[in-house]
């Protein structure tokens, strides 16, 4: 990164920071819990009523908090994103939170027993490009789309620049939101990857945006021309349709 960019990057992320602190910190955090079978009500219960209050307690934000739509995964998966100070930070408050006291007892009390998987976690850091995102009026139809882009050796400052330049701007043409914009922060995925969330008015909404959107000429034009030396993905991008939960910050 050249030294100008460097001033350009972080004289933005000040900015939005000052603006929008909610979505701007130096690391956030993808976590995705699979319930056992039959707790996924249990577990909503207690990030309501316990788990987000003593995050806040241990100095971890949440931002948003979502349950997939898909059939199987509606029954006992919760995606949602954290925002921490730093990577030393979140270790900190993880073992903080851990440890502390109400927190054993309200996970002692609440009945959720162990996740049928492990976490998933994913530390992630904002895209320069990655927009201000404000709430709206909260709509129980809405959706929201967590989706993951994998990019072919060399070809993430390539997309990177398509999404900053182009794809954003044409997205809101077509009623796409965009949320924000992520790249993990470990390697490999950090040379390669790019996670964002869009928020779309419904499910048939964001059918009816993607069919337009892969339709509209200055995309078409935009995408040829981006990729006359290589395709940048070399993977089918990963597509997640969300619900925000009741207590979600984001919704």
């Amino acid at each position: 990164m050249t030294l100008a960019r460097s001033f350009f990057r972080a004289a933005t992320v000040a900015a939005l920071i000052a603006c929008t602190p909610q979505l701007f910190a130096d690391v956030y955090e993808l976590r995705t819990y699979t319930a056992a079978e039959g707790k996924l009500d249990a577990l909503n219960a207690r990030f309501r009523d316990h788990t987000v209050r003593l995050f806040k307690r241990h100095g971890i934000e949440s931002l948003g908090y979502w349950i997939p739509t898909d059939a199987e995964k509606s029954k006992n998966t919760l995606i949602y994103v954290l925002q921490h100070k730093s990577r030393d930070a979140a270790a900190a408050s993880w073992k903080a939170f851990g440890t502390d006291p109400e927190w054993r007892a309200a996970a002692k009390a609440s009945g959720v027993g162990r996740l049928a998987n492990p976490p998933v976690s994913v530390f992630m850091e904002a895209a320069d490009f990655s927009p201000m995102w404000k709430n709206g009026s909260a709509d129980k139809n809405a959706v929201f789309e967590l989706r993951t882009y994998r990019c072919n050796p060399g070809k993430l400052s390539n997309l990177d620049a398509r999404f900053r330049d182009h794809t954003i701007r044409i997205f809101a043409r077509h009623g796409m939101k965009s949320v924000a914009y992520w790249h993990p922060s470990d390697e490999p995925d950090s040379n390669d990857t790019l996670i964002y969330i869009l928020r779309h008015d419904s499910q048939d909404a964001a059918a009816a945006s993607w069919k337009s959107f892969s339709g509209d000429t200055e995309w078409k034009k935009v995408a040829a021309e981006s990729q006359k030396d290589g395709r940048f993905l070399r993977e089918r991008p990963g597509s997640v349709y969300m619900q925000a939960t009741d207590y979600s910050g984001i919704h």
